[in-house]
């Protein structure tokens, strides 16, 4: 297990650490650190790559699919 202190520090909110996420592309492939989020749940600073592309600061959908308040 990798800890905390070495994931970068959020540039958004500076109280948090950014934790990678990984996903499968289209194909079933792993794609690894595909997206970078927020720990502290204040925050929800985030950038995803898509389709080679990064997009940052997306809002945060939970699991119902409803758009989180900022």
């Amino acid at each position: 297990m990798v800890e905390s202190s070495s994931w970068p520090e959020c540039i958004a909110c500076n109280a948090g650490v950014l934790l990678p996420l990984s996903d499968f592309g289209g194909q079933g492939a792993a794609v690894h650190f595909k997206a970078w989020v927020c720990n502290n749940p204040e925050c929800d600073f985030n950038l995803k790559i898509r389709n080679g592309e990064v997009h940052r600061n997306e809002p945060v959908v939970d699991i119902g699919g409803r758009e989180r308040p900022r």
